[in-house]
This record gives structure tokens, sequence and C-alpha cells, in this order.
């Protein structure tokens, strides 16, 4: 049984050798899908010599017009006019010169489209609509349609707002501006990588609305008051802007933003007052929006006067016109004491926006203001009335030995402007003329030069600019005579003047009790426990206390006392108060500063006296740098005995004789100098030491020893 299985394969293996060839077949066509209309070539190469038939879906093709023969191993199979009844397979056979037969096979598809016919490419929809696109396409065999939008395509299914619908149309629920764009429609052959596309443009469309920041603008009128009106416009396509003025349009007045959508009313005039309406329209519709303009004037004031003179006793008007829109409110006011004055009777009284004061007394003068009042703004001006001051009503009278001093417990009524002065009154009796001094407001209201032990009666008016104000009451004092002692010093209290740590404060003596006065005596200290008075003297003929160096933020106690021949007056008393200091940077030299200029000093004074020393004396330190810079001995330097040893505390003088007795020795500040009696001086030394009471007694010829 083996055997014969063996036997058979043997046999089957000869035939393949006996049948055997080295031929291939081969198909060759330019492409597999042909577009109906088309011609197409299939060319087949068998590899060897034989006789080639074709077939289609197995059927023997027997067109002999359009199948040729190449050459002895080739055949060609041409199809003119593809027409869908082409598409199949096409076999190629081959019956081979040595009798082995083969075949091959390829199939080709014919098809036709794929086409758009009748699809629009352009689709408006207005915002919030249902959107349908529809994409007709057709092909043979049929096609499959895909949208596709931004290289991504779209699904098919339910629940998506931008989808494809089961007819392939495009479906946009509730269209927004976002859907607008371009959408391509592909249909492509089923099973065929044949396909085409079709651009569709979506516009969405979106009526007219106009929005506005502020329905109601209010603005004051000025030229430079600018003002805007903002219209704040939607829709698609975009909207064109147009305006509704009150008032004739004027380019140097009206000003438009590019797209007219923001109106601006330049140096703003009370005709600018009305409706504005701003309308925004596109092929959809049009749109519109008001915007009112309210412009006001601000309140502006007219007085007759700004300041009037007017005695005591007489009459005075000024009248006040306001204006401004809305039409404002006049009131007036009195600024000296803050109280509106809105009667209409009285005698300040406000008629018709005229201020009436009827017998103006000194208490009327001062500032009223007319002011005009509107929801606004406001506006006022000052009228300044004035006036003669009013009679000094609290006072005290001093009598002093030749004088009387007036203390004002009160200041009187200014009258509305400042009291500049005083006039002091007095006379002895009724029968006399009133004598008078007038004395400035800063300093004692003294009257002076009276006579001791006498009676006198004594008034007093204030002065200002508008003239003499009414007497005080009458004052009878008697002066107390001659005393011997100088009245008490007086110190004004409204001039004192602190300057950081200095104090100062005006100093007058009204009487100086009929003798020259000699001195002042000054105290003073920190008013505090355990303070210690510090005293100076001032002359007689200062007019001011003058305090130095005195402790920031320290309350002090002063006391002045007049001393002339006969004694002391009593003190005049002054509490005062030095405020802390305030740190202020100023430019100036710094300690180290100081410090480096002084030792620049030091160094130039200690060169100098070193140059001095050197020049004079053949000695210091430049001496000894120079020796040691050139190595050589400056010429006119004497040493000691050079080449004869040691002197043993002597000094010699090489070549010099000179008897005992005639040398004179002179010590000054350490420097022995030795001189001939009328003659010259041979030799300096300076840093010599004297010589002592225990050195050798010089011989002749020899310097004599002194003690040190």
């Amino acid at each position: 049984m083996d055997q014969s299985a063996f036997i058979l394969r043997m046999a089957l293996l000869l035939l393949m050798l006996v049948y055997s060839t080295d031929a291939k077949m081969e198909i060759i066509s330019s492409k597999l899908d042909v577009l109906v209309g088309e011609s197409h070539l299939l060319l087949c190469k068998a590899g060897a010599e034989g006789e080639i038939t074709w077939q289609k879906d197995g059927d023997d093709i027997s067109d002999e017009e359009n199948v040729s023969k190449v050459d002895e191993s080739s055949s060609k199979f041409l199809i003119k006019n593809a027409k869908m009844e082409n598409a199949g397979r096409y076999t190629c056979l081959c019956e081979f010169d040595n009798g082995h037969t083969d075949e091959i096979s390829t199939q080709l598809y014919i098809y036709e489209g794929p086409s758009f016919s009748n699809s629009d490419t352009y689709h408006e929809f207005l915002e919030g609509q249902e959107g349908v696109v529809p994409c007709l396409a057709s092909g043979k065999p049929s096609v499959d349609v895909h949208w596709i939008r931004d290289q991504r395509e779209l699904p098919s299914y339910e629940g998506n707002r931008v989808r494809q619908s089961g007819d392939n149309s495009l479906h946009i629920e509730a269209v927004r501006r976002e859907d607008a764009g371009t959408y391509v429609c592909q249909a492509r052959i089923k099973g065929r990588p044949i396909s085409k596309q079709l651009s569709i443009s979506v516009v969405v469309n979106a009526p007219p609305t106009v929005r506005l920041r502020e329905e109601v603008k209010r603005v004051m009128a000025g030229p430079e008051t600018n003002v805007s009106l903002l219209c704040l416009v939607d829709g698609l396509p975009k909207p064109n802007i147009s305006w509704t003025m009150p008032v004739n349009f004027d380019p140097s007045h009206h000003q438009f933003n590019s797209d007219r959508s923001q109106l601006t009313i330049h140096s703003v005039a009370r005709g600018d007052y009305g409706e504005y309406v701003c309308t925004a329209r596109n092929k959809i519709g049009e749109s519109s929006a008001t915007i009112m303009l309210h412009v006001s004037e601000a309140p502006e004031v007219y007085v007759s006067m700004e300041q009037q003179s007017v005695s005591v006793g007489e009459n005075v008007s000024v009248t006040c016109n306001v204006s401004g829109h809305p039409q404002p409110e006049l009131h007036w006011i009195s600024k000296h004491n803050g109280h509106t004055l809105d009667s209409a009777s009285g005698r300040v009284r406000v008629v018709g926006g005229v201020l009436m004061i009827d017998k103006v007394a000194p208490s009327d003068g001062g500032l009223f203001s007319c002011m005009a009042v509107s929801p606004s703004l406001n506006a006022s001006r000052d009228i300044a009335i004035h006036t003669q001051p009013g009679p000094p009503q609290s006072l005290s009278v001093s009598p002093g030995s030749t004088s009387v001093l007036f203390s004002l417990n009160t200041p009187p009524i200014s009258g509305g402007t400042p009291i500049t002065s005083f006039a002091l009154q007095w006379r002895r009796s009724q029968a006399e003329q009133w004598k008078e001094t007038t004395v400035p407001a800063s300093v004692p209201l003294a009257i002076t030069s009276l006579k001791p032990y006498t009676s006198y009666t004594v008034r007093l008016a204030a002065l200002n600019a508008v003239g003499l104000g009414e007497f005080s009451d009458t004052y009878t004092v008697r002066t107390q005579g001659i005393r011997g002692e100088p009245d008490s010093p007086v110190l004004s209290s409204k001039q004192i003047r602190v300057d950081s740590n200095s104090f100062s404060v005006p100093l007058q003596q009204i009487d100086d009790g009929g003798t020259p006065l000699l001195h002042f005596n000054i105290r003073y200290k920190e008013d505090k426990e355990g303070g210690e008075w510090k005293e100076k003297q001032l002359q007689s003929d200062v007019s001011s206390v003058f305090l130095s160096e005195l402790s920031f933020g320290s309350d002090y106690q002063l006391e002045v006392i007049a001393v002339n021949a006969n004694g002391s007056s009593s003190p005049a008393m002054l509490n005062f108060t030095i405020p802390q200091s305030v740190k202020v940077t100023k430019p100036g030299m710094t300690k180290g500063g100081v410090v480096g200029i002084v030792m620049v000093i030091f160094l130039v004074l200690l060169l100098v006296v070193d140059a001095t020393c050197c020049y004079t004396n053949r000695r210091g330190l430049l001496m000894f740098i120079a020796v040691k810079l050139f190595g050589r001995k400056v010429p006119g330097l004497k040493t000691l005995e050079e080449g004869e040893g040691t002197t043993n505390g002597e000094l010699k003088l090489k070549g010099l004789a000179t008897p005992r007795g005639s040398i004179q020795q002179q010590q000054h500040a350490g420097v022995q100098t030795q001189t001939k009696e009328g003659g010259q001086h041979r030799e300096v030394t300076c840093d010599k030491a004297p010589l002592t009471k225990y050195e050798k007694t010089p011989q002749n010829g020899d310097l004599p020893t002194t003690d040190a």
C-alpha cells in the first residue's frame, strides 16, 4: 500500500515537470475605475508564446473589433465609450505552445458621477430659526453623503444640534451666530474611492438691536464741557447707524467715531438740550433708541457792589441777581454769624433779592454772601460792609504815679474791618477840652506824663479803616503820685514769638516812678517740680525780652522786674511753652567733615613747624627724610667731632677759641644757643638735651654746663 502511493506521487511529479513553464501572466490596466463614456485598455502579457483569449464574467468575448493580438505572447482588449454594462470581471487565458494552460483575472469598475444637481451653495438663516441645507448628490452605482466642517465629519445621529439628517441634508437647530461659515457636502461612490465635494456657505442674519448705557444724560454747559452719547448697536449683517438731533449738524460742534456709534458734542451749550435718536438699520430691519440730554447752566451771581463803607446810623442796600438753568434760588447769608437772612421785614431784611439794612450798627459790619442754589451746583458772591467800631464795653482802668493804663477784658466790635488803633482821652474837669493820644492796638493802652496826685476823667474809643468809633463810658481816676519805685513793666502776651527753642516778647515800661530806670531783672525757669530759676539782666532801653537755648516741649515761667535808684517794681509774670522740636534736614557740613578739616589743618601746621625747624636748625622730620633719600649731609650741618670719637656728653666747637666768660649761654624751650659777644650765631641745635648738674664742668673752649 505504501509502495503504490509512492509510485503515484512520482508519476504526478513527472507530469508536472513535463508540463511546467516559467511563463508569468499579468493584466496591465491604468486604473480599475472607469468613468462612463471614457475608453479603457486592458493589456494581457502571457510571458511566453501561446494562444490568448478573453472572457468577461466567465463568458468568452467574441468582439474581434475590440480584441487584438499584440505579439505571440500578449493581447489587448479595448473598451470604447465605457458603459455601465462594461463593468465586470475580465479574464485573460493562454494556451502555451508546450500544451500548458494558464489564466489571470482583474475586476473593472464603471461609474457615473457623483454629481450635485440643483444644489444651492449659499443659504441664509435668521438667528434662532431652524436651518436645513439640502445636498442633492447622485451617481452610479449609488453614492454615500457626508457633511464636513473644519475638516471634521458631522454626526448623523439625534441629540446633536448640528447634524446630518436621514435625507442627507444638513440640519441646524436654533441657528446661532457661530453656525455661520462654510460646510462641505461630500458624495462618495459606494465601495469605491471615488468622491466629490461641494462647498456651501451658511450665513446667519440678526435684526438690529440698540442698547443705551444712559437714557438720560445731564451735563453742565460751558466752553470746556464735552459730552459723549454712546449707542451700542448689534445685528447681522452689521447695521448702519444714523442720528437724529434737536439741532442742525455742525462738524465743528458734533463729531462721530468711525462707525457712528458715538456722538461727541464739544463745548456744550444750553441749545444742545433735547432728544438724540440713534437708529440702526440692516437688510433685516431697523431699531432705534432715544437719549435725553439735559443741559444745565452754572449759576451765576451778580451784585451791585462788593464793598461798601457806611457810617453808623446810615442806611445801606445791596442788589443781587442770579441766573442759571434751572433757575437757582437766591439766599442771603450773614457770614459773621452764619444766619440766613430770609425776613422781608425788620431793620435787616431781604426784599426781591435786595439786602437792606436800616440805621447800620457796628455789629452789622462784616461779610454778607449772596448765594445761588440749584440742584446741580451752587455759586456765591461776598459783599463786605464796613462801619466804625463799637464802643469798648468791658474794660478796667489802673492809675499809676503819673499814668493811667487801660485793660480791655473783651475787644470791642470791629465794624467789619480790623481795629488798627485806639484814641485815649483825658481831662481834669468838664471845663477843659479833651486831650487825646492815639495808641496802636498792638501796644499797651496807657496815658503817660500825667501829673501826680491829680484826678482825671478818662475814656477811649477804637479806630478802623472807616473811622473813629463811639467812646467808652468815662472813668474818674486819681494818679498815685511819685512813689519812687517804678511800676511793673508790661509784657505784650499777644506778640509772643517762639522760634525753635528761642522765645521773645515785647517789653514796655509805662511808668518809671519819676526816676530813670537802671535795668531790668529777668528770671525764668521750667514750670515743673524742681525747676531752678535762671537770671539775667537787661539794659533799661531794651524793647523786648529774648531767651534762647530753652528745652523743647517744656512750659516756662517768666518774671520781669524794673529797677531804678529807689527800688524795684512788682514783677510782671508770663507763662509760655516751647513746643516739641521738628527735625528738619538742612544742608550743611557733617561731623565727619568737620573732623576731616581739623585733621588737615593740624597736618598743615605740623609740616610748617617741621619745615621751619629744618630750615633754621637743620633738624626735624623733613631733614631726616632728605638725608635718607640723598645719602649725604646737608650743607651747613655740624655734627659731633667727626672722626674724633665720642664726646662723653660734651659739645665742642671746632676751630673756635673763646675765652672763658666771653660766651653767653641762652636756653629757649629746650634749644641752646651759643653766641659770641658782639659776634654772630655759630651753632644751633634743636635736639641736644641741656647739660645736667652732674655733668663735667666745661674747660676753656667748651660749653659751660647749666642746670636743666
